[in-house]
């Protein structure tokens, strides 16, 4: 079962930075070439100077890397980043407008050191998603530059005993330490639950990170982060072992429960790209190969359907189709999928997006080493997936867009069923929203 600890974290100083909103940054992976420029002008301290460290001119090899160590010591000497003097819990609230609907929710989860397991039958951290050799190798040399964890993790926990989703409503009605709204007008709120202040306090955090503990945990978010603590806490283990409980052998997750901390997803639309004319007729032609077909559907009536503004959960194998010609509706007919399907438990081989992945690669042709080449463009935007076909855009700045296949979002019950099976859903299965910020909250590994 997974170990919850509390721990000292470094945080932005209050007396140097005024503005957390000038500081923090989302995770490095949904950073665009723009924001980055953005965010490097913002203020000088902002948090992407580590986690997304600039490639200079005349950089040798591994020199950014070097650059965010350099920076984080810096910021520690004068006094930017200070880390708190007793460990520490530090729960979390995001307030947000869920994207394409006329409705808010609020999030809360808790930031906490985490011990690292392997991948595995009996591990208490589950994973649903396969990585890339090279984000993977990005971010193993920052963590072995720097040694901090700038961004958290994202795990799904659970409490079935409700302990932890009250005592998360008890902070929240507390005074934060920190609060701030992003450039998303997301509202985050940070408070800090710290030990060895106050004996009843000591008791609650105990009983949470046991309750946080006692059930596996699924990363929703931060595979490649996982992956990359592991192989460090793995190369750190073959030298002298100075110390019973090292923090390199820890990551900085966010933990989340269902009852306070219920995930969005979003969906991720698929776009085919390079398609020629014929291309695209033969692909609509085979379509109720696999599917009833509900034809004639327009624009508006499809955007209605799949920008996130119902409440369809997915799970229905209902997709949108458009291409030039116009748009439908696809039921799939989860019979006539079966011998295409991928090897693998009920969880996934039910997926839509599996689903869509099978229909992908056997009416279109795009198979994964075409996908892998860069045949598919993804899109949380049913509008975008739409524009790139009306305009021929080549959104990946190769070939140009030829359909859209839309998608409704995956239940975050899901990712868990399909982690349990020891299964890893197709690439871009899932986007969790919103991001947790890096920089609230830095795990130094020591």
């Amino acid at each position: 079962m997974p170990s919850i600890r509390p721990f000292r974290a470094l945080r932005y100083s209050h007396e140097l930075v005024q503005d957390l909103a000038t500081v923090v940054a989302p995770p490095y992976d949904v950073i665009s070439p723009e924001e980055h420029r953005r965010l490097l002008a913002r203020d000088p301290r902002n948090v992407v100077r580590l986690d997304l460290p600039e490639e200079q001119p005349g950089d040798p090899e591994d020199e950014r890397y070097r650059r965010a160590a350099r920076t984080v010591s810096a910021w520690r000497s004068d006094g930017t980043l200070r880390r708190d003097v007793r460990p520490a819990l530090y729960p979390y609230e995001q307030t947000y407008r869920v994207p394409g609907a006329e409705r808010t929710a609020t999030r809360r989860g808790i930031f906490a050191r985490v011990v690292l397991e392997p991948f595995g039958p009996t591990s208490g951290i589950r994973a649903h998603e396969r990585t890339l050799a090279e984000p993977r190798e990005d971010r193993y040399r920052l963590l072995r530059a720097t040694s901090v964890n700038t961004s958290p993790v994202v795990g799904l926990g659970e409490d079935r005993t409700g302990l932890v989703p009250e005592w998360l409503r008890e902070v929240a009605a507390t005074p934060p330490i920190a609060e701030l709204v992003d450039d998303a007008e997301v509202s985050h709120r940070l408070w800090m639950a710290a030990v060895g202040a106050d004996e009843e306090r000591d008791k609650a955090i105990s009983a949470v990170c046991e309750r946080l503990g006692a059930n596996s945990i699924t990363l929703a978010d931060g595979h490649h982060r996982y992956e990359t603590a592991l192989r460090f806490s793995e190369e750190r283990r073959r030298g002298p072992a100075l110390e019973e409980e090292p923090a390199w052998a820890e990551i900085l997750m966010l933990v989340l429960e269902p009852v306070e901390g219920a995930l969005t997803v979003l969906p991720t639309h698929r776009v085919l790209l390079g398609l020629a004319a014929r291309g695209v007729e033969a692909f609509v032609s085979r379509v109720p190969e696999l599917f009833e077909v509900e034809r004639g559907i327009s624009r508006e009536r499809l955007l209605e359907a799949f920008d996130g503004s119902t409440e369809a959960r997915g799970g229905e194998g209902r997709m949108g189709l458009w291409t030039r010609h116009g748009g439908a509706i696809l039921h799939a007919r989860r019979a006539a999928f079966v011998p295409w399907l991928p090897a693998g438990g009920s969880a996934l081989r039910r997926l839509d997006v599996t689903l869509a992945s099978v229909a992908i690669e056997h009416l279109a042709g795009i198979d994964a080493g075409a996908v892998a080449e860069g045949r598919i463009a993804y899109t949380m935007d049913a509008a975008e997936a739409i524009e790139w076909v009306d305009g021929g855009a080549a959104p990946t700045g190769t070939q140009p867009a030829s359909a859209a296949l839309l998608l409704e979002p995956t239940q975050a019950s899901e990712i868990v069923a399909v982690a349990a099976d020891g299964d890893v859903m197709p690439q871009k299965s899932t986007y969790i929203y919103p991001k947790a910020l890096s920089g609230l909250v830095i795990n130094p590994l020591e």
